[in-house]
Order: structure tokens, then C-alpha cells, then sequence
């Protein structure tokens, strides 16, 4: 058999890359197995261009994470192209704001966006022709104002002092004057979106992704709202896919004037996948965690839908797979947390675990 094995990182556990070369492991000598690394946007992209641009180098900078500290992160800067003469700069939220920086101690209402956008000017300062955006993993719901004040916005309450940090600013904010914005690169600003979520409302940046962040259920509505009035404190629609992405870090670049795209189809065609795909007897895809938010843009389902259209069957291997999950689609599964006997277990451990999976969805 020929199997591509497309994991997108199990995340907090293990990277994409390793995921995938621990399931190869595990797999029937015999079989022809072909590595193709993913991410949607979020943790893990930077090293999937990493990993697939020859000449690529990663860029050290110094910025400030989502607990008001240091962090030593890095951005990733692309051989020059046609389109790029000066290179394209890619810089990930996951690694300068992202909620793993966090290691568990969530801040729903103090966590900010302040060093994404301390990487990007890094990377503006370089020169630059074109930036290319990673926005999944975020740690916070501040609507991407760290993030835009890092660039030269001033967002101030209504007696003209500056908002506080995170979600506990975004409730007071009366006026956002973008003048003051560093113009984008020549090339543009393409943003890797992993969810499709508007901005607002039952399926937006608070209620959905704001428990996962720490915000409490009662807390929802009142964050909701300040995300509405910011919107309308900048004439924007606070209903256009995507915008929700990254507790509105979506939203505050589309002000900034990037463009909005699946994160998961650019690293696709970044990395082959299609032409490997095209070849293959089996296709196995899988991350962290498979739920009911993984049909909106995620890796698996994109892996999936591709695999369909191709006439190749799918497997999924998932850290953990919800109750509420369709896999209806997938020819096989199997989940860590399954064999492990408990989540931490396989969290532990995912390497040993992710061979075990192997022999479980290898056919015999």
C-alpha cells in the first residue's frame, strides 16, 4: 500500500511532524508511507513552511506573550520570489500570543494579542514584500487590538486614555483611530484563518472560543457586546466569516486590509498534498482534538474532503475524539485517550501511543 499520513499537531502534546513520523513507525513495514505534515493557521504552521520552502530561515525576536512576559519566539522569512523581491515574512499567533504560552494558567480577561503584532513589525522592519499570517491557537478575546496597537493604532475609552490589555479593554472601548497603522507591504497581508466564525453572536469569537480561553458562561454576552460596539466604533460588519478567528485577531487585520483565507487548503498546496493524495491507497489524517468544530476549517476535514474527491479512503487518528463528533466520513478512527486508557495517558505519551494507532488502522 501507498499511505500519506497528513496530521495536523496534536497540540500542546506533539507537532505535526512528529505525529506523523511516530505513526509512520508504527506502520507496516511494507507499506509505502508518505509524510505530509499539515497545519490550519494555527500551532504547527510555521513549521509546515518551515519544513517545505527550501531555503527558509527563521528570524529570532523578543516579544510579549499573553502573561504580560518575555517570550523568545521567532518569525520565518522566504527566499524572494516574483511576487515577493524582498522575501515574505510568515509569523505565527500560536508562538507569540498563542494559548499554550499559557501552560494551563488561562487569563480570559488580561491575555492580549501585544506580541503578534511585535512580531510582525519585526518583520515589517525587515523588509518584507508580502507577510503571510498564521491566526489559530490564540490565548485571548481582545477583538486583535494588542495586536493593532503594536502596529500604530491608538484605541482609547472615552476619556481618551488607553484601553487596558485583553478582553478587560476591549469593554471600555469608545474610540480606535487606525491613522496612526503601518502600511501593509507591497505584496499585501494574507491571513491563515483555521475557523470561519463572524465576529459576533451565537457563533462568534466569545461564545465559542471564549470558554476554551476562560471565559466564564456568564461572561459571554457582556464580551459579546463589547466586540459589537467595537465593530460599530469602526463602521465594520461584525458578521463576515472569519473575523472570529483568534478572539477577533481576524477582524482587527481585515481593518489592517489583509485578506482572509482557509488555512488549511494554503499549506495543502504548500506542501503537495493533492498530488500525493492522487496516489495514495490510504490517507490518514488526525489532530488533538476531533469535535464538533472540527468540520469549520480544520485539517482533518479538509484532508478529508480532499481524499473524497480524489476516490481515496481516510482514516483519522485523534488525541481524543468528542461524543459529538461526526466520523461518519472516515473509513477508520482511532483515539489516543481509546488506547491509552485516560487522557493524560496519552498525552504523556503520544509517540508510544500514535504507533498503537498504526497497527490499529493499518488494514490486514
Amino acid at each position: 500500500m501507498r499511505v500519506v499520513i497528513a496530521l495536523d499537531s496534536f497540540k500542546g502534546s506533539i507537532s505535526a511532524a512528529g505525529a506523523a513520523e511516530a505513526l509512520a513507525a508504527g506502520w507496516d513495514a511494507g507499506d509505502e508511507v508518505v509524510l505530509r505534515p499539515m497545519a490550519d493557521g494555527g500551532e504547527g504552521t510555521l513549521d509546515a513552511f518551515a519544513v517545505a520552502v527550501p531555503g527558509a530561515t527563521r528570524m529570532p525576536v523578543t516579544v510579549t506573550g499573553p502573561h504580560g512576559r518575555a517570550v523568545e519566539a521567532s518569525w520565518l522569512l522566504l527566499p524572494p520570489t516574483a511576487e515577493a523581491p524582498q522575501g515574505t515574512g510568515v509569523v505565527e499567533l500560536a508562538s507569540t500570543s498563542g494559548i499554550e504560552l499559557l501552560a494551563g494558567d488561562l487569563r480570559p480577561w488580561d491575555a492580549d494579542t501585544t506580541g503578534f503584532g511585535q512580531a510582525i513589525a519585526a518583520a515589517l522592519d525587515h523588509g518584507v514584500s508580502k507577510l503571510v499570517l498564521g491566526i489559530g491557537s490564540s490565548a485571548s478575546t481582545d477583538g486583535g487590538i494588542g495586536m493593532l496597537r503594536a502596529l500604530g493604532a491608538r484605541v482609547t475609552r472615552s476619556d481618551g486614555s488607553p484601553v487596558a490589555a485583553g478582553a478587560r479593554g476591549l469593554v471600555d472601548v469608545a474610540h480606535v483611530d487606525l491613522s496612526g497603522l503601518r502600511p501593509l507591504p507591497a505584496g499585501g497581508v494574507v491571513v491563515l484563518a483555521d475557523v470561519t466564525n463572524p465576529l459576533v453572536g451565537p457563533r462568534g469569537a466569545a461564545a465559542v472560543f471564549g470558554p476554551q480561553k476562560g471565559l466564564a458562561p456568564h461572561s459571554i454576552h457582556r464580551v459579546d457586546r463589547a466586540l459589537a460596539a467595537y465593530a460599530a466604533a469602526v463602521g465594520a460588519a461584525a458578521d463576515v466569516p472569519g473575523t472570529g478567528a483568534a478572539g477577533g485577531t481576524g477582524f482587527a487585520l481585515t481593518l489592517w486590509g489583509a485578506r482572509l483565507l482557509p488555512g488549511a487548503p494554503e499549506v495543502a498546496a504548500l506542501v503537495g498534498l493533492s498530488s500525493a493524495v492522487a496516489g495514495a491507497d490510504l490517507v490518514v489524517t488526525g489532530e488533538g482534538s476531533f469535535d464538533g468544530q472540527s468540520a469549520a476549517g480544520k485539517v482533518p476535514a479538509f484532508v478529508g474532503a480532499l481524499a473524497a474527491d480524489l476516490g481515496v479512503p481516510v482514516a483519522l487518528v485523534a488525541g481524543r475524539i468528542a461524543p459529538d463528533a461526526d466520523v461518519s466520513a472516515f473509513a477508520a478512527t482511532a483515539s489516543l485517550t481509546n488506547l491509552a486508557g485516560t487522557a493524560e495517558a496519552s498525552q504523556a505519551e503520544p509517540a508510544r501511543w500514535l504507533r498503537d494507532a498504526a497497527a490499529s488502522l493499518a488494514p490486514r
